[in-house]
């Protein structure tokens, strides 16, 4: 062990972050990341010489999960200068998805995620980090911690009605997304793919106003289109943020919303038959152009988007015509 890494340095280096009793108790330090679940708060985990305290585990952020712990992503200090970074120590995990009968096998990949951090240094759309590998050669990602909240909180908590939201807000909001569509297709341009594209993943960077993708350690197979997965993504983000959010049919129920009548089989979301995606059916104001974007991502759909180039020019299509 270094002599920078002693328990002494390292109390000195931790101890504005500790209370006095436990810094005096000395670390546990890890330099074997394999058994993430004995990494806990208050230990050092040492990458390549470089000590990082961690903190607390990340939180899932989705479809009620807020409170399921993530125990492989860890909150953590980089001791020798301070600064916040996300953790992520290897964990494998495997599973299908279908959409339109079609099947992808989808799965967690460290070294794909790090092949991309290389690839995404320095744009402005992407978080940034960089990857080392443990004594045991798992590969560990150091991210930069991003400042800012997911755009799915940005839009869910506005306090606006649809309307005054579609034409006062969501302009600007289509701007920025365009470029993160653009951001993925500089991944495709690149043979790679995000893999797991949800709105919770784009984050708005407090100090830049950028938008940023983040997690992208899932990977997928599959034969006929490989980009297919991230584009139903895009459309799951594009739907969502059109609508101010989700637009389901348990909530018209409710509402005995009048356009319920008029709702055909084929107005829903290929994958998640509860969501509208024949938004005009609900809001008449949204233009043929932009519904008809929505639609491709319809259950009710004849084809579906091959590539972000064909998106991007309906999106602005669309656009031109505002």
């Amino acid at each position: 062990m270094p002599e920078s890494l002693s328990q002494e340095n390292l109390r000195q280096m931790a101890s504005r972050w500790l209370p006095a009793g436990q810094a005096a108790r000395g670390f546990r330090i890890h330099k074997d990341t394999t058994d993430f679940f004995r990494v806990e708060y208050g230990d050092v985990v040492v990458l390549d010489d470089k000590p990082y305290l961690v903190r607390h585990n990340a939180k899932e952020g989705r479809f009620g999960l807020d409170d399921e712990v993530k125990f492989w992503v860890k909150r953590a200090i980089d001791l020798s200068d301070g600064s916040v970074k996300i953790i992520k120590l290897v964990f494998y995990e495997k599973f299908m998805a279908h959409i339109g009968g079609i099947e992808f096998e989808c799965f967690r990949s460290p070294r794909k995620e790090a092949r991309i951090l290389d690839l995404v240094a320095g744009h402005k759309n992407f978080m940034h980090g960089y990857s080392v590998k443990d004594v045991k050669g798992n590969i560990v990602r150091i991210l930069d911690f991003v400042k800012g909240r997911p755009l799915s909180n940005h839009v869910s908590d506005m306090d606006w009605d649809h309307q005054t939201y579609f034409y006062n807000q969501l302009p600007g909001i289509l701007d920025h997304f365009a470029e993160c569509i653009e951001a993925i297709r500089f991944l495709h341009e690149h043979d790679e793919k995000h893999g797991d594209i949800r709105r919770d993943h784009i984050l708005i960077d407090r100090e830049s106003g950028y938008y940023r993708w983040i997690d992208f350690d899932f990977n997928y197979r599959h034969r006929e289109n490989i980009y297919g997965y991230d584009l139903f993504g895009l459309g799951n983000v594009l739907v969502f943020l059109v609508g101010m959010g989700d637009v389901l049919v348990p909530d018209l129920k409710k509402q005995a919303h009048p356009a319920l009548g008029t709702l055909r089989e084929g107005d829903v979301n290929i994958v998640f038959n509860n969501r509208i995606v024949n938004l005009k059916k609900i809001y008449p104001y949204i233009p043929d152009s932009l519904n008809r974007v929505l639609m491709h991502f319809s259950k009710g759909a004849n084809w579906f988007y091959e590539n972000t180039a064909q998106l991007l020019d309906d999106l602005r299509e669309f656009k031109s015509g505002l």
